[in-house]
């Protein structure tokens, strides 16, 4: 009831800051950030649109990777005339496709621009069932899988950028408090069961189990990074509330009405925006690893989310299912015994 009420007030926090906090307030203490480069996911629209602008803003060097360049030149636009001088580059990138994403790192890495920040924005919801290329449910693989895959080809490649630099890499996982909608299952066997159609889709909990993922992926990722000895750290953050075109794409009269009730939970972008900038570029931030924040604080994800065992268990699945074992024709297909990876003869 306490943190409810400090909610809805936009009481600060220990970090100074609250659920009425926007990303330009958010920022202010990290200064001129004209030698950091960010890939920012999802930036087209919405709060990843708002992240880039702020960052921009602020000086720093944006790649935005989109599935639709038209979409993407635009949002470069905006930001080149909010922000002249602003240096923004925009790559194809489709996150459902782990080919997508190998050909996006290629052509990143063939920049020979340093890595600072990585932010893992974009978000799917998909109301009907469908796989990706890969054989993957395709919220899972865009929202999580396709992520997975883009942070580990460019893990060595923000390590090294630290290390020359001698600047803190971020890396930050933009989830949602539905995470703890996904509950009592083993996310692998409940991913396998869906995949094969044993069990009806449900797309809420398929949302909710991408965004646990992202929860997992988090706590899975701080480790390996400290194990690297890597100057990098790994985050993960809700941002509140927000209807952004993934929920207004879902408009009716339930929907309209639901948002007119709770209009008193919602944030604004500015403030959606908020906690991924806090935790990608505020100072107080530095060194802090494998944490979920929201509304610019620490808080605790779910049970599960805090899992070890589930984090260790998901990044080896994972890490399993992303390999390059037979290049170019690759695909996964879910089989009674789990997933495996197939050659398919072209």
């Amino acid at each position: 009831m306490l943190t409810s009420l400090r909610y809805l007030a936009g009481t600060a926090g220990p970090s100074g800051f609250g659920s009425r906090t926007t990303a330009e307030e958010a920022t202010a203490a990290a200064g001129d950030l004209g030698h950091v480069t960010a890939i920012i996911t999802g930036a087209t629209s919405g709060i990843g649109a708002e992240t880039a602008r702020v960052l921009a803003k602020r000086g720093a060097r944006l790649v935005l990777p989109a599935r639709s360049l038209k979409a993407a030149e635009e949002a470069r636009a905006r930001l080149v005339g909010e922000c002249p001088g602003a240096v923004v580059v925009v790559l194809p990138l489709d996150l459902s496709s782990l080919a997508s994403v190998r050909r996006f790192v290629q052509r990143f890495l063939g920049l020979g621009i340093p890595l600072n920040l990585l932010i893992n924005n974009a978000g799917k919801y998909a109301d009907r069932f469908a796989v990706s290329e890969d054989g993957v449910e395709m919220t899972f693989a865009t929202n999580y899988l396709g992520h997975f895959l883009l942070t580990r080809l460019l893990l060595e490649k923000m390590a090294e950028t630290a290390r020359e630099t001698g600047v803190e890499g971020r890396i930050v996982n933009v989830s949602s408090t539905i995470h703890s909608w996904f509950s009592g299952e083993d996310a692998v066997a409940y991913l396998d069961r869906v995949t094969r159609r044993k069990i009806p889709y449900d797309p809420t909990r398929a949302y909710a189990l991408s965004k646990l993922a992202n929860v997992l992926h988090t706590r899975a990722l701080a480790e390996r990074l400290r194990e690297m000895n890597a100057n990098v750290t790994a985050n993960c953050v809700h941002p509140g509330i927000v209807r952004t075109r993934l929920i207004r794409d879902r408009d009716g009269l339930i929907t309209n009405t639901v948002f007119f009730l709770a209009s008193k939970l919602l944030k604004t972008i500015p403030q959606a925006a908020a906690t991924t900038c806090y935790v990608a570029v505020h100072p107080a931030v530095a060194g802090v690893s494998g944490k979920y924040f929201a509304d610019c604080n620490e808080a605790s994800p779910s049970r599960l989310g805090a899992s070890g065992d589930e984090a260790s268990r998901l990044w080896t699945f994972s890490d399993a299912i992303t390999a390059e074992k037979v290049q170019k024709t690759s695909v996964v297909r879910a089989t009674a015994g789990g997933f495996q990876l197939h050659q398919v003869q072209c």
